[in-house]
């Protein structure tokens, strides 16, 4: 889909284009893209969502989309247009767990082939479980190694290379030397350390292709706030039902109490409260009439108007949010993994080595068959299994700990990114605060007007009269006989008791707090306060995460006093009336400061700061869409468990660079011995096995990290 963007330089609009590229493997494709699509001719820059696994071109609006897709294929990927903007790429999960499950099963039968060959079975008995072997592994590796063939070919045929290409070499490798041992009647083969190798290199691919297929929920989970249509009003009066996808703007929409807008608009008959929430984080429904501003997937609280759309589609407000939140989370995307760096020269240099090793041998008089029975051995014992088990054996230990005290981490390198942030930034309501007012100071309340405020609230969903209602009922109120009851949107609610009018509602004088007013007859009105009070342990925790290097700060949708009386209370700046895009740029803002921010926040309106953080948290009572956006999520109503997860966190990053430093150790001892020839294929696999072993048993020590 290409839309005007800019101008290049000569003026002329640019276009911009969404591709899907769901061969992204590692960081180096990141550069491979960007650098190579912009220098072709007529595409002015490209940008990667390593997240979404998606480009978007800004480019000239005379180069066609094939040309732009015949630009990635020259690259050695595939791509293909996404005609909506909002859209991802498919899944590819379901096709990996697949090839996982094939290799899986085919790993463990093999092995017990194996078993029997190391404990001694010789002639025609060890012929027939290598055979039996052969049998099963030659399908499974040409089935389940595809996502790895096709990647290595792709790149190849580009003239490039990548991660995939010397995973393919060492399995094809591996797989034809113990098809040749087999045929020849020889001692070993290697069947078992092909597909093993395959499988633990396909369960890491689909839990990455996992994590991204979460990113774009949050996208997703925003988008299902949008109303699926709206009753259109047509000049004759005449009404009739469209769906959200075919409203225009100059369509008067109809919307009655309880329904969600499906587009932007302005209100042109009627009055009504309107939950904005989702927009601006204020946790108060917010009255709206003639000529005021709606937006669309805010709720009608209220009663029923009739709104002028001024934006439908891709146009509205929460789909510039969406929007916002996929790209701000371009900047988290470009992270480099640990084990990316660590891999950009550590698999290079371990084939570097064999194909030296197999040269030098030849060149020595051995013949070829015992230069590559060495080479084999060299790639088998510097298997980067240990290396490719330092991050996340850690960071799996680690998401286990932190699961047990309320910490749920959907994403490893979450855990990287925890330990470098270095401030914290929250919304105030529903993560500083519990996010449901409460009234205060109940007692003052004599036990008749209790009866009556009970009475009346119990018939009204609004957000004050719903959290009287659970305080007096917890506090044992029995609701007085009070009927005839009706309710005023804007007003609050009346009811007669004993002959009089009772009444609750908005206060008759302006009030700087969130209160409502108890009238009995013509008796002077009750001010009932409420307020939203902080999580438990929010100030030792802010402490906590100070002593840690990260001061916090507040930055919220919610109007500047009450977010500027909560900052005052826990001693941290604040800043309130922020709409997304301005919580967006404040940290952005803080990240050209070179500040690596840890966001924490609730509402759908923190979507795209969640995205744009340099890790990003949110509460279990969060929406859906800041859910899926941030990295973990905490749960219960305690603040704790943030400090908690940081601490968690570097404590891992200490245990992965011990890991690092356990594999890189054993191959500096091993790799020697291996290239002299003094260790079998065999050998090598037990080696390699046994390097695994420690870097896990060292992972292990993390289990008691979280208290």
């Amino acid at each position: 889909m290409n839309r005007p963007l800019g101008a290049n330089l000569a003026g002329e609009a640019l276009a911009s284009s969404r591709f899907a590229v769901p061969g992204m493997r590692c960081a180096g494709c990141i550069a491979k893209l960007e650098n190579g699509l912009a220098a072709v001719p007529g595409v002015a820059a490209a940008r990667v969502n390593f997240t979404t696994k998606q480009v978007n071109l800004s480019h000239d609006p005379a180069l066609a989309t094939p040309a732009l897709v015949k630009a990635f294929a020259d690259l050695g990927f595939d791509a293909s247009p996404i005609g909506d903007a909002l859209a991802g790429p498919d899944s590819e999960a379901r096709s990996l767990v697949k090839a996982l499950a094939v290799a899986g099963f085919a790993a463990m039968n093999i092995m017990l082939l194996s078993v029997s060959v190391w404990s001694g079975a010789g002639g025609i008995t060890r012929d027939l479980f290598h055979w039996l072997s052969a049998l099963i592994a030659l399908p499974t590796v040409a089935y389940a190694g595809q996502p790895f063939f096709r990647s290595a070919a792709r790149a190849l045929k580009a003239g490039h290379t990548n991660m995939d290409v010397p995973i393919s070499i060492g399995v094809a490798l591996a797989t034809a030397l113990s098809l040749f041992e087999t045929i020849t009647h020889g001692h070993h083969a290697y069947f078992d350390s092909a597909v093993m190798l395959l499988f633990f290199l396909l369960a890491g691919r689909w839990l990455d292709a996992v994590m991204r297929d979460r990113a774009r929920d949050g996208v997703s989970a925003l988008l299902k706030h949008m109303a699926s249509g709206a009753l259109i009003v047509e000049d004759d009066g005449r009404s009739h039902w469209v769906a959200a996808s075919a409203i225009r703007p100059g369509m008067t929409m109809l919307v009655a109490a309880g329904e969600r807008l499906a587009a932007d608009g302005v209100i042109l008959d009627g009055r009504s409260h309107f939950d904005q929430s989702l927009i601006t984080g204020e946790a108060m429904p917010v009255a709206v009439g003639p000529g005021g501003r709606v937006l669309a997937g805010t709720l009608n609280t209220g009663a029923a108007v009739t709104v002028a759309v001024t934006a439908a589609g891709s146009d509205t407000s929460i789909a510039d949010i969406a929007r916002l939140m996929q790209d701000a989370a371009q900047g988290r995307s470009r992270y480099v993994r640990i084990a990316d760096r660590a891999a950009r020269l550590y698999a290079p240099a371990v084939h570097t080595l064999a194909a030296l090793s197999f040269i030098g041998w030849m060149l020595a008089g051995a013949g070829w068959h015992q230069a590559l029975l060495i080479a084999v051995a060299v790639l088998i014992i510097t298997c980067p299994c240990a290396l490719g088990l330092a991050v996340p054996a850690a960071q799996i230990v680690a998401s286990g700990a932190l699961m047990r005290v309320g910490v749920l981490v959907k994403d490893g390198s979450a855990l990287e990114r925890l330990a470098e942030a270095d401030v914290a930034v929250f919304d105030k309501t529903g993560t500083l605060t519990i996010g449901q007012p409460e009234p205060l100071d109940l007692h003052m309340l004599p036990a008749e007007a209790a009866g009556i405020a009970l009475a009346l609230a119990q018939c009204s969903r609004h957000p004050l009269s719903e959290a009287l209602r659970r305080a007096l009922t917890a506090n044992g109120v029995v609701p007085a006989r009070v009927t005839l009851i009706s309710e005023t949107p804007g007003e609050g609610l009346t009811g007669q008791w004993q002959g009089q009018i009772v009444r609750l509602g908005r206060p008759a004088s302006a009030s700087a707090d969130i209160a409502a007013a108890l009238q009995i007859g013509s008796t002077p009105e009750r001010l009932i306060r409420f307020a939203d009070p902080l999580r438990p342990a929010s100030a030792a925790t802010l402490a906590s995460l100070a002593g840690l290097g990260l001061p916090a700060r507040i930055l919220s949708g919610d109007r500047a006093a009450p977010v500027a009386a909560v900052g005052a209370v826990l001693g941290i700046p604040a800043e309130g009336g922020l709409d997304p895009a301005g919580k967006l740029a404040r940290i952005k803002a803080l990240v050209g400061e070179g500040r690596r921010v840890l966001m924490v926040g609730d509402g759908l309106n923190d979507g795209p700061a969640l995205a744009a953080g340099h890790v990003s948290m949110a509460p279990g009572s969060a929406a859906d869409a800041s859910q899926n956006a941030a990295d973990a999520v905490f749960l219960g109503t305690s603040l704790a468990p943030v400090a908690t997860a940081v601490q968690v966190a570097r404590t891992t990053q200490a245990i992965v660079r011990q890991n690092f430093a356990l594999a890189i150790a054993y191959n500096v001892v091993a790799v020697p011995l291996a290239i002299f020839g003094l260790v079998t294929p065999l050998v090598a696999a037990l080696a390699m096995s046994g390097s695994s072993v420690i870097v896990i048993a060292n992972a292990l020590r993390l289990k008691g990290a979280a208290k």
